[in-house]
């Protein structure tokens, strides 16, 4: 076979099929058999599938995949396979059949017989045609629920290896910083805590379904400045590590994730593809990570493209592997013939080649791909369906529980039995509206032959199931300027007793959309005419619901107080047409807070709640950055009583305050009781107030949460077991560390709606808290005992 040196068959190189030995043993045994060609074609993935005639794809992306002749590239073996399915529409039973023969091919045509790992994307459910659509990040965020997320995660996951997927490109960890960023629909919030524990909770689901689940983007890349796609980053190391590093070091620890995907971002000048301190002397020594770091796609190259630190491929290769980066996808470019070069050439050194391989190799192990009897088409494959009754619940399920309420001025909603409704808007009659850009239809562009592979009813649709006389007009696009509809929506809003006005986003990808990778806006006002749609509705004095439909936060705008109602959507999926009708209608109680701040002023610098004194309204600026609606803000169609905030069981105290050891725990509780005539859920948000602190520290931030489900007249206890680790920060020294002093702990149903504060004063010598800290407070809630038990 392609005159490869016949394997040694001795009985130590049988030591890499034995099972009974550890993935790193395994791993290690095989390393020494390879040739430099063999080991090099672990360290890259091949997408054979790639559209070479530039529609459709992301800038550069042409440029850097090429032709694939496939028979030369697996020759040596293969690492990855990417993206068989989301490539182009194809049956998933059918697409399962190709992605066995092209297995075998694999195993066939390499001295080793070793199968390609395979990866897919997965942000909002397996992107794959026919597969269901679950709702976009931010949306999970807005549900507060990270254990139906979890849920999800664990559904999305066994479809994918039904399918012969090994590996899924997901979640997104990135905080929200700049709302103007096009990616801020993949984020799950601007909080760093609720972004850990729900992100945590996907990888979870994810994981215990046997995906290897790959954290995105490590790290900073979501604060770009002026909020631009690939721009520079800004930040300190300070921001990055109490701000933007929490949450993937919650997904490692608390949900177990195998593998990270780099960053395309620059950091104070030092490209992470390029960065040694943060994916090898962070990631690896300090945290302990020991999976695998693929590259975002053609990043590697980018090195040398886009940042101009590397003078060809093959430096760009030697400073990605130096770093820390074992695979480079999307496609073989600069880990293959430029490696393999440079390595012969002595210019780098094939001990770091074999530090990557031992990764990839020990993954492959963990998944059977190093098995004798692995087996290349799935037991499931061949009825296979990725859109099933279950899939469908649970995506309804989150999209109830994501929607948010933000305003409802004489209780307008829910809409009352028997009103004229007229419904306009651009995105109100748009199955695309419930989208995000990484599904599969605005991920992979239009295939109208194929169609959307999906029933995805629009708002209008459902909504007219509930409500018997309904009118609707579009009233203009979302992005077009054309304004002559404008007139006959307002006037179909006149004719009305209540007028459902949708607006918002179409996700797309580079400028295809107004939301999604690539798609930056340059402030935070509505896109198009929509502004001037909204305004004329409003003029004709018809009570409005103004919904949205977004990708991110918008600023409304002074004009939309007179609004009688405001209820956002973040990209809800499939199912969330059916999900929005029926918060408006009642059917369906309102649950959901807001992960980001909406923002008052379209231009007015985006910020989010995690500021100190001088981030927020001040008297010597001009502009007043304090939000419409703030972060973790949501209305119910009841009302909730909040009493009785106390620490419980208080050992000592100082002054007046309770004492609590830097190296303890403090118990605080409060109990919440539905007042009103309705089920409802209120979310319980703890937050923490510093005071005085040796760096400027944010005025309140989010340290733990619970979802409280009550019927009319119930309550409950919601009791939180803080540890002194969670008020950690990175102080002067440049270390993390836990600061004696005094506390707030602050019962909150938002970031700006405290019910309720627990002072406490942290006693000890200040201490350093490293990785092996408690990264969040244990939570229980208690509900009194049903009538007539004890």
């Amino acid at each position: 076979m392609r005159g490869h040196v016949p394997i040694d068959t001795s009985p130590d190189s049988a030591r890499w099929r034995d099972t009974r030995l550890s993935p790193a043993e395994r791993a290690e045994a095989l390393v020494p058999l390879m040739t430099l060609e063999e080991k090099v074609a672990q360290l890259v993935g091949v997408w054979a599938g790639a559209d070479a005639s530039g529609e459709g794809v992301a800038p550069h992306q042409t440029d850097l995949v090429g032709s694939v002749d496939w028979d030369t590239v697996i020759g040596h073996g293969l690492g990855q396979l990417t993206r068989p399915y989301g490539t182009a529409p194809v049956d998933p039973a059918a697409g399962a059949r190709s992605l066995a023969a092209s297995q075998r091919q694999i195993v066939a045509a390499s001295r080793f017989g070793i199968p390609a790992q395979v990866h897919e994307e997965c942000l909002t459910g397996f992107a794959a045609w026919r597969a269901s659509v679950y709702p976009a990040p931010l949306s999970w965020g807005a549900s507060f629920d990270p254990e139906l997320v979890e849920e999800m995660g664990g559904r999305i996951g066994r479809s994918m290896r039904a399918a012969g997927v090994h590996q899924g490109l997901a979640p997104v960890l990135d905080v929200t910083r700049d709302y103007r960023w096009g990616r801020t629909e993949e984020t799950i919030g601007e909080d760093p805590y609720l972004v850990g524990t729900v992100g945590a909770a996907y990888v979870r689901g994810l994981e215990k379904a046997g995906i290897v689940a790959t954290l995105k983007h490590f790290a900073g890349y979501s604060a770009s400045r002026g909020g631009r796609n690939l721009a520079p980053v800004p930040m300190g190391r300070r921001e990055l590590a109490d701000v933007v590093l929490p949450p993937f070091e919650m997904a490692l620890r608390l949900g177990g994730a195998r593998s990270v995907m780099n960053s395309y971002c620059e950091i104070d000048g030092v490209p992470v593809a390029a960065d040694e301190t943060l994916l090898t002397g962070l990631l690896r020594e300090e945290w302990g990570f020991t999976g695998t770091v693929v590259s975002d796609y053609f990043a590697v190259r980018f090195l040398e493209r886009l940042h101009g630190v590397a003078g060809d491929g093959s430096h760009a290769a030697a400073l990605a592997l130096r770093a820390g980066i074992d695979v480079e996808l999307p496609t073989a470019d600069t880990y293959a013939a430029p490696l393999i070069e440079a390595v012969k050439a002595g210019k780098v050194d094939e001990a770091l080649v074999d530090r990557a391989l031992r990764r990839v190799l020990a993954q492959k192990a963990e998944l059977g791909l190093l098995d004798a009897d692995w087996r290349c088409l799935p037991g499931e494959a061949e009825s296979l369906r990725l859109d099933d009754g279950p899939s469908q619940d649970l995506a309804l399920r989150l999209a109830r529980e994501s929607v948010v309420v933000l305003r409802n001025t004489g209780a307008i909603l829910p809409l009352s039995a028997g009103l004229r409704v007229a419904v306009v808007g651009p995105v109100a009659d748009d199955p695309m509206a419930m989208l995000g850009c990484y599904t599969f239809p605005a991920h992979i562009g239009e295939h109208p032959e194929h169609g959307l592979g999906l029933e995805i009813p629009s708002l209008r649709e459902e909504l007219g199931r509930l409500v018997p006389d309904l009118t609707y007009e579009r009233g203009c696009g979302i992005t077009d300027e054309d304004t002559s509809g404008i007139a006959a929506a307002a006037a179909a809003a006149a004719a009305s007793d209540v007028c459902v006005l949708a607006v918002g986003d179409r996700a797309g990808l580079f400028g295809r959309g107004t939301s999604g990778e690539g798609c930056d806006a340059a402030d935070l006002r509505l896109p198009g005419v929509q502004p001037e749609l909204v305004s004329a509705v409003l003029a004709t004095g018809t009570p409005v619901v103004l919904v949205l439909l977004a990708g991110r936060p918008y600023a409304l705008g002074p004009e939309t107080e007179a609004a009688a109602a405001v209820v956002y959507g973040f990209f809800p999926g499939q199912r969330g047409g059916q999900a929005m009708a029926e918060v408006l209608t009642g059917a369906v109680a309102p649950s959901g807070r807001l992960p980001v701040s909406v923002p008052r002023d379209a231009g007015g610098l985006p910020a989010t709640y995690l500021s100190p004194w001088l981030g927020h309204r001040s008297e010597v600026s001009s502009v007043d950055p304090t939000p419409a609606y703030p972060f973790g803000h949501g209305l119910s169609y009841t009302t909730f009583e909040w009493s009785d905030a106390a620490v419980s069981d208080p050992r000592d105290s100082v002054g007046s305050a309770p004492a609590w050891p830097v190296d303890g725990e403090v118990s605080v509780g409060i109990t919440v009781r539905n007042a009103g005539p309705r089920p409802g859920t209120e979310v319980v948000q703890l937050y923490l107030h510093d005071p005085v602190a040796q760096t400027t520290r944010p005025v309140v931030r989010l340290i733990g949460y619970a979802r409280v489900p009550l019927e009319p007249g119930r309550s409950a206890r919601v009791t939180f077991d803080v540890p002194a680790d969670v008020t950690s920060f990175v102080g002067l020294s440049g270390r993390r560390v836990v600061e004696p002093g005094d506390v707030e702990l602050r019962f909150g149903r938002s970031s700006a709606d405290m019910a309720a504060s627990v002072p406490l004063r942290l006693v000890g010598a200040e201490r350093e808290a490293g990785h092996d800290r408690r990264l969040g407070p244990a939570t229980r809630v208690e509900h009194d005992p049903p009538e007539g038990r004890g």
